[in-house]
């Protein structure tokens, strides 16, 4: 329910100019930089292999969200399965500012 109403109010934030150092931040301290890179295999695709997935698309956004707002199942590279970590901030402008710099990098 949280995530709906925080999905709900980030879809509805104005995208402006990406803050990319306050992006990178965010994606560091949410532990997203554990997994993935920027612009290299991790333990997870690349950031940047997300934006050329989802850039563009209508849901694009929409779907980066849901994944790291919603505990969805991911596959590792061994074929097992975990949930994906949720993002703990509380800030739509600041998530959905990771979301666009994480858009970006395509």
């Amino acid at each position: 329910l949280v995530a709906a109403g925080l999905a709900a109010t980030l879809l509805s934030v104005p995208v402006h100019a990406v803050d990319a150092a306050a992006a990178e931040a965010l994606a560091k301290k949410e532990g997203c930089l554990k997994c993935h890179a920027v612009d290299k295999k991790k333990d997870a695709i690349s950031l940047k292999d997300i934006a050329r997935k989802h850039a563009g698309k209508a849901d694009g956004e929409a779907k980066i969200l849901a994944q790291i707002t919603t505990a969805q199942k991911v596959k590792l590279e061994d074929g097992t399965e975990e949930e994906h970590k949720v993002v703990k901030s509380k800030d739509p402008a600041a998530v959905s500012n990771m979301i666009q710099w994480i858009l970006s990098l395509k």
